[in-house]
């Protein structure tokens, strides 16, 4: 097939990769832009594939946690431009929603754009009102609903179209203590920094473990190693991996001598409670 100038150029700011190792990779690939940048790894040539940055268009992101931090919403909704995601009409609006989440049964966007809000209107209509209102389309894009028994913590970045929920378990007596909610914040900021998959290694898709063990075997191979020293050099590689994608496993942001699981550690010792980071969600917009 023909490999467009636009595709390689997608491909090239996908990976970082060069214009001509682009154009080879989509050419080997027949046009397959997953597979292009699996060719891409393999060869060494790029890194693992991010979508950070592709946002697809505007809106805000907004998180609302009730006082005693047992339950927790967040919410994308897009414009389509960032001038109406500015006004005070669309964070109205967005608020709004995001508080009606927070009392609603439903679990995706239909369901929710179903629901009767407080007037008896439903949100499908409140949507519809606003979009004549502002003059641009607009989207509930997606939503999630935390309950816990433990404590919820938030943090949207400056700009509010990066956020983070996350449920942390912790003992009753440590919750309300200033020490707990700064390391709360503390991990909802590193998540925010850092996009990990999952709290622990456990919690990642296994099949995606499995293409990446592929990948950096195949990358091995092809950097002429020694039989001998494969399997512990990708296994060196996995490590790394692990480190970049799992939560408990990373670099704390703020000091990178130490991991995450070094800081819940301290903070144990610190409070004198167990703590446990059990779930988290990140929002950015467009993804």
């Amino acid at each position: 097939m023909d490999i467009s100038a636009q595709m390689v150029k997608e491909l090239r700011d996908q990976t970082g990769a060069g214009m001509m190792d682009c154009k080879k990779a989509l050419t080997e690939a027949a046009g397959n832009f997953e597979r292009a940048v699996t060719v891409l790894r393999e060869r060494g040539i790029a890194k693992a594939a991010s979508k950070e940055g592709r946002t697809t268009s505007e809106g805000l992101i907004v998180s609302h946690i009730q006082p005693d931090g047992k339950l927790g919403v967040m919410v994308e909704i897009n414009c389509e431009t960032d001038f109406v995601a500015r006004t005070d009409k669309f964070r109205d609006f967005v608020s709004a929603i995001a508080k009606h989440v927070a009392g609603s049964s439903a679990s995706d966007v239909d369901g929710l754009l179903n629901e009767k809000t407080g007037n008896g209107k439903t949100v499908s209509d409140l949507l519809k009102e606003t979009i004549g209102s502002i003059g641009e389309n607009m989207q509930i894009k997606r939503f999630v609903r935390f309950s816990t028994d433990g404590q919820l913590t938030n943090y949207i970045h400056p700009g509010d179209k990066l956020g983070v929920m996350v449920e942390i378990a912790v003992g009753s007596g440590a919750a309300g203590k200033d020490g707990f909610r700064v390391f709360a914040r503390d991990i909802a900021m590193q998540i925010a920094a850092t996009n990990p998959l999952a709290v622990t290694r456990d919690g990642l898709d296994q099949t995606m473990v499995a293409k990446e063990r592929d990948i950096l075997r195949h990358q091995t191979e092809n950097e002429k190693k020694p039989a001998a020293v494969i399997d512990k050099i990708v296994e060196g590689r996995m490590e790394k991996y692990y480190s970049e994608v799992v939560l408990m496993e990373q670099p704390f942001v703020k000091d990178n001598d130490k991991t995450i699981r070094d800081v819940v550690a301290e903070k144990v010792a610190a409070l004198g409670e167990p703590l446990q980071v059990k779930r988290f969600v990140r929002f950015r917009l467009g993804e």
